[in-house]
Order: structure tokens, then sequence, then C-alpha cells
């Protein structure tokens, strides 16, 4: 398709529904496959958040979207609407049909509420309403009432010396509101599906209480004097030791064991999400701006670009913004997850949510609203939470077929029973265990519980990991090529040294003119010799700059008082018609050899000098480098600087010489990692610069430094907030560790399936074990999920 079709073509929409009803997963099977039967739709259903995404195109309602959920059987309303990118949503957007870099299309997704545990919606659904996501409130008075009848109807049932005359009748009293009340969700949900011709796990639980009870009862309606002896008793019609034929406190026990199980659920569920609605709740919720000159209160949602703010010590600051007036240390960890205080001044950035430690600062906002950097952390989070992981696939294909299958096994076992030993009891006994055990709920929330809790707790942590095809790909990467400046070090180049070649020109000036024409770019190396200029200049400015001109990795050129300034590097100088003499490369060669990145200053067409500056490592990098290797990575530096200074480097922080790419210019940066995917490896990219943004969109899996640019973060498969190196290696380990949580639930999900339906299909499993084993299934799942908020703890 030519390149003006596409732009032609309008792009789908990306809404947000929240979705009720749904119960486990087969519910998201269902729901998925209704809304991909509509042309061009494509969702991605996710059952703890009891939400879904839908890329939905030009043409289609969201009234048809609705239309088609409620007639799968559930209920859905409309979250939010948002035209979706142009790209696609990046690398790995076709794994989960989400934004995989923030999705910054839509600026209008600021309600922290919705990126919740997915509680919040379902609580206004109706007490006659029940999902995996219902709230410990809906489900609490149904399991007391259950759990206050069970128990008596237990004791009398299962111990012959508590039986009294007609002690049957009493049981089927007290089952009676167990097996319809407290029961209720589980048969309207089992109702609702059977109007669509489908089955759920309610199906299976619905069945096997209902048979349960209703087999007791015609049990007893059949001979009502069954139980009318007391005590022991081997009256006809009892089995051995004195119990009777009947199933009251097998319906009982499975719904009180049910509804124990979803009640711990929920609350769990509750918990997974804590971190994602702490984090979007740690914004200011005020601001003192500054009207006509007066300090008025104004709630945060109603400040604007260019409002002054005043931050006071103790207060958080209310936007991302540029300091206008004042000095103070900022306390970054909410966002950074750096627990070090960042000393900020006249021209610095600070962002929302951040605290203010000491002096009062004056802050014009840049970014308000749902463009902060905390509402775009809680975006890419919930982006990432929404989406659903490769590994997902499996479960959701089985989920599918599940149910039927389980009641046709439940059927092939009652009737194999039935003509193999002609026991009526046992055969009824077996198909209800197999009702009972089998259980897709654990399938269901294998993935999206443990990608909850991970993406959640890499957000306390300041890690941004921006979808669930994330998770595969650090599993898989076995180099990581690392951007020096701003990633290995500090990033914050000083000069050390300024060297003339031109008599006629001395240090101050040479300083003076270099430092007005680099003051125009933005490179570290252009800030730092414009700060070395303005500070050694007498009032502290530099001159005009005039016919400005750069190259990325090159230079930079322009005219300053009426002489023509170049500085960069020789081939740049050559480039403008400059040519060397030997000093000055004698004189350059040296500068390299003693590790300092080495700037040419060029004046009127003739060299004039030399300008060195040195960065220094981060404090962690050494540290980060060694955890790198111990997770099975090879780190390769790559940088623009010459080969001496990146020798240095390397040497400094247990690089090997072999993995050193100097002399890199920025369009070479992803030509070296194409090359490492040409000889056979899977590469991670970590940087934080405008030029490092191809780089990162070619790497396997991108990680952005978060002290970086725009570009680079949305370029990113992971971001880290902090500018610290080891924060890249925490997100490695958290997401693999998030990656091997959801390979051990989905393992322990169909195991207990596997060697469940088998065991009571042979008659060796009671159905009220059954209940209990299928209500420890989902909660062992969300709890093995809920280790990962105590990821970074205390060495966890």
């Amino acid at each position: 398709m030519s390149t003006h079709k596409l732009l032609q073509q309008s792009q789908p929409r990306i809404i947000d529904l929240s979705v009720e009803g749904m119960t486990c997963a087969s519910c998201v099977g269902r729901v998925e496959r209704k809304l991909g039967k509509i042309e061009g739709v494509h969702a991605t259903v996710n059952l703890p958040l009891e939400s879904a995404r839908v890329s939905v195109p030009d043409g289609v309602t969201d009234e048809q979207i609705l239309h088609a959920v409620d007639a799968a059987g559930y209920k859905a309303r409309l979250v939010r609407s948002a035209v979706s990118s142009p790209a696609g949503g990046g690398k790995h957007a076709g794994a989960d049909n989400s934004s995989a870099h923030g999705g910054r299309e839509d600026s209008g997704r600021d309600d922290p509420e919705r990126h919740g545990s997915g509680t919040k919606n379902s609580e206004h659904s109706g007490e006659e309403h029940m999902s995996h996501g219902g709230t410990a409130a809906v489900l609490r008075p149904r399991l007391i009432l259950a759990a206050v009848l069970t128990v008596p109807v237990f004791l009398v049932s299962m111990i012959p010396a508590l039986q009294f005359s007609n002690w049957g009748w009493f049981a089927a009293l007290l089952t009676l509101p167990v097996v319809t009340w407290s029961a209720w969700p589980f048969h309207r949900a089992a109702a609702v599906n059977a109007r669509h011709f489908a089955s759920t796990m309610d199906t299976l639980v619905s069945l096997g209480v209902t048979a349960s009870y209703l087999f007791s009862l015609g049990t007893l309606l059949a001979d009502p004097s069954l139980t009318a002896h007391t005590g022991m008793s081997d009256m006809p019609g009892m089995a051995e030791g004195g119990h009777a034929n009947l199933y009251f406190e097998v319906a009982a026990v499975v719904v009180t064991f049910l509804l124990l199980g979803r009640y711990l659920e929920a609350n769990a569920k509750a918990r997974a999400g804590d971190a994602l609605k702490a984090l979007l709740s740690l914004g200011a919720k005020d601001a003192a701006v500054l009207r006509n000159g007066a300090e008025v209160r104004v709630p945060a949602q109603d400040l604007a670009v260019g409002d002054v703010i005043v931050v006071r010590p103790g207060e958080k600051i209310a936007a991302d913004g540029v300091v206008l007036d004042g000095h103070s240390a900022v306390d970054t960890s909410l966002i950074t997850g750096e627990s070090v205080p960042v000393e900020v001044g006249p021209g610095d950035t600070v962002t929302g949510a951040t605290v203010n430690t000491s002096g009062r600062l004056m802050v014009t906002a840049s970014r308000v609203g749902s463009e902060t950097t905390l509402a775009q952390m809680g975006r890419l989070v919930s982006d990432a939470q929404s989406g659903k992981a490769p590994i997902a696939r499996l479960a959701d294909r089985i989920s599918a077929v599940f149910v039927p299958i389980v009641l046709g096994i439940a059927v092939l076992t009652f009737v194999l029973w039935l003509v193999f030993s002609g026991d009526l009891q046992a055969a009824f006994t077996a198909a209800v265990a197999v009702l009972v055990i089998a259980c897709p709920c654990a399938l269901g929330l294998a993935t999206p519980v443990g990608l909850l809790t991970g993406t959640g707790r890499g957000a306390q942590l300041g890690i941004l990991i921006k979808g669930p095809q994330v998770l595969e790909d650090t599993r898989t990467v076995d180099t990581i090529v690392l951007d020096k400046t701003g990633t290995v070090t500090d990033g914050r180049l000083s000069v050390v040294r300024t060297l003339t070649l031109e008599p006629a020109i001395d240090e101050e000036e040479l300083l003076q003119l270099a430092g007005s024409v680099e003051a125009a770019g933005e490179h570290p190396i252009a800030v730092a010799i414009a700060a070395a200029a303005q500070n050694a200049a007498p009032d502290g400015a530099l001159a005009p700059v005039s016919g400005f001109d750069s190259a990325p990795g090159g230079g930079v050129r322009g005219t300053v008082n009426g002489r023509a300034v170049v500085a960069g590097r020789s081939g740049w100088l050559e480039e403008n018609g400059v040519v060397l003499p030997g000093t000055a490369s004698a004189m350059l060669r040296t500068e390299q050899e003693a590790g300092s990145t080495a700037v040419l200053v060029a004046v009127d067409g003739r060299a004039a000098g030399i300008i060195s500056l040195q960065d220094n490592l981060k404090p962690g990098s050494v540290a980060a480098i060694a955890r790198l290797r111990a997770l099975g990575l090879r780190p390769v530096l790559l940088t623009g600087d010459n080969a001496v200074v990146a020798a240095r480097v390397a040497e400094a922080v247990g690089i090997a010489p072999g993995d050193v790419l100097a002399d890199v210019r920025p369009e070479g940066k992803v030509e070296a990692v194409k090359r490492f995917q040409a000889d056979g490896a899977t590469v991670a990219m970590a940087g934080d610069g405008v030029n490092d943004a191809p780089a990162l969109a070619q790497a396997d899996l991108g990680i952005a430094m978060g002290s970086g640019t725009d570009v680079a973060i949305e370029a990113a498969d992971l971001t880290v907030m902090g500018n610290d190196l080891g924060q890249v290696a925490t997100a490695i380990e958290l997401s693999r560790r998030t990656l091997g949580t959801i390979k051990t639930n989905l393992f322990w999900a169909f195991f207990y399936n596997a060697v469940g339906i088998p065991v009571a299909a042979l008659g060796l499993l009671n159905p009220m074990i059954a209940g209990a084993a299928m209500a420890a299934s989902s909660v062992l799942v969300v709890g093995n999920s809920l280790r990962l908020r105590n990821f970074g703890k205390h060495g966890a």
C-alpha cells in the first residue's frame, strides 16, 4: 500500500471497557471471541481488572461493541476512548494490542481511580452480581450465612453420635438457604451463560451443588424414615458407619469453600493493585499559585501550563516544571526509587509528586494534569497490565473448550461407574467431584494477576514495564549494549583544561568564543563548555551567536562577535575547511591518551586550541555491571568518544576490552545493534539521549534511563525513572521474576486440573475436598503473585 493511502486511512480507536460478570478464563475467551466476530475489531480481556481493551476500526460504534459484550452474556460500560498511535503502538503492539510505549495519544486519560486494582468498577454492579473482581463486601454476607449454616449440617451429617431423630430434614432445611441465596451468584452466572448456549466454571459449580442437593432431597422424600434413627444405626439405606447416602453437607461445604476462596481472592487481588493505586495517589492535591502577584491555593487539576507554583519545604511539587527561583534539595524517591535528594536551582527541571525538602522554590509549570510524568507512568503501567503475554495464549485456548470437556467427562464418569459398578451413589459422587474439582479460574488468573503485581511493584521502584511481551524478551536477551554518557557515566562533563594554539588568542578568549557557540547546542559536551564559559565570564553572560549550525556527533559552528567559530571533532573541522597543523594533532592525541574528551576549536578558519573535558563514573556503575554479568548478560560499552576514553571507562567498570565500541556516531549505534543481532545475539540497549532512540527501537529490548529524553523513553520497552545503572539490572531481575511467577502459576493451574480430574473420576476424591481444592487453587495462584510485592525488600 502506498504512503499516501496509509496516510488517508483513519487510525483505529482504542477503547477501554469495564466488563461485569466474568468469573473464569472461559468468560474471558467468550468475550474476546464475541468481539472478534465484528470485522476489524480486536480485543484483549483482563479477568482480575474486569476490563477489556478493544481496537475499533472506523465505522464501528461504541454501541456495537457494548451490544456485542451484552450478547455474550456480560455487561460492559465505556471507560475511555482514544485514537491509537499511527505507529501501531511500537514493536510489541501485536503482542498485547496496547500501546507498548505509553499511548501518548490520549491526553485525557487522567482518571487515577481507573487504574486501580479492578475492584472499583464492580462495586457499583449490585449485590446480585458477583465476579472474581467482586468486592469482599459483596461476598461477606453470603459467606457468613453459608458458614453459619454449614457447620451444623456438616457435624450432624458426618458424626453419627450427633444425629437425632429425622436429622436429615434438619440438614435439608439448613442447606436450602446455602444452595440458593449464598450460591445464587453461581446459579445466576450459569443461567446467563446457558441462555447464550455457553458454559463457564459457574456452570460446573451450579450443576454440582444443585445435583447434590436435589439428589439428597429426592432420596429423603422417597424414604422419609431414612434419618429417623438417632446416633449409630445399621438401618437399611445407611452407609458403613451410620452415614446416610445424603449429600446435603457436600452441597453446603462446597458453596462455603468456594465463597471463602473468592472472598480471599478478592482481597488478595485488591492488594495486587495497591502498588499502582498508591503510585497514582502520590500527586499533590492542591498548589499555591501566583495570580496577580498574590498566592492563591488551587486544586492541582486546575493548574495550567505557565502557572508559577510556590513550593514550600515539605510540600509536594504539583506539576512537572522548571525552577524559576530558589534552591533546594528535592526528594525524588517516590518517582525514581532513588533515596538521595537531588539539588535543584534556577533552570533545573523538577517532577510532579516529588517533595521539596528544604528551601522555597518557585516553579513554572510545563506539564499539568494528564501530561505529568506521574500520570504518564500510571498510563504506561495500566497499559502493560491490560495486555496479554504470549505465554497466556495456551491457557486461553484450553479454557475455550475446558468447561464443555469437563461436562462430558462428568457425564461419562457417571455412566461408566453406573455400568461397571451398578452403584448409583458411587457414580453420583464421582460425577459431582469431577464437576467441582475442575476449575479454570486458576488458569485465567495465572498471568494477569502476576502481571498486575509485578508491574505495580516496578512502578514503586521507578521501573516501568511497557507490555507483557517485555517479560519474554528479558528472559532471552544475552547481550546488553550500554551507551556511555549518561548511562555508565554521570553525563555531566566538566572542562578540565583549555589549551591554545594561536598566540593571539588566550585561554579565556578561546573558552568564551567556544562557549558562546556551544550554548546554542544541547549535547552534554556543549552544555559543559557553555557552563564553564559562563562561570569564567565576568558578568556570567555569553556573546550572542548567529548562523548557528550543528552536526550530530560532529560539532557546532557559528559566528560570535563577527568571528567564525567551529568546534568539534577533527573531521568536522576538516569539513569546514580547517587544516590541522601537526602540533594540534599531537596535542589532541596527548589529551585523549590522558582519558579526556578533547574538542578542537577553530577561529576564522585556523585551529585555535583544544578544550579538554572529563566525565565521571556513576557511583553504582561498577556494581551494576557485575549484576548484569550475574544475570548472564554480556555488557558492551558503546560511545561516540575516542577509543582511549572508552577503554579507560570500560576498564574502570569491568567491561572487557573486546566489548568496547568507540568513535560511534549516532547513526552508527543502530548499525552496531544490528551487527550483534546478525551474529545471533539477542540485544538489550540502555541509553538516555535523543540519539539513542533509534538504537533503543532497533534492540530486542530497549531500556531508557528516565533522566533522559521523552524520545528515548517513548522508543524503549523498559524505562527506569532514575539515572542509576543499577536500576537497569533491577528492572531485568524484576521482569524475569514476574515471568517466572507467571510460569509457576500456569504450571500449578495445569497440574491441578491434570491430576485432580482423573482422581475425581476414579472416585478417589470426596466432593467436599474437591471444593476446598478448587477454591485453594485460585487463592494460591493469587497468593504466589503477591510475593512480588516484596521484590527488592530485604534482599528479596
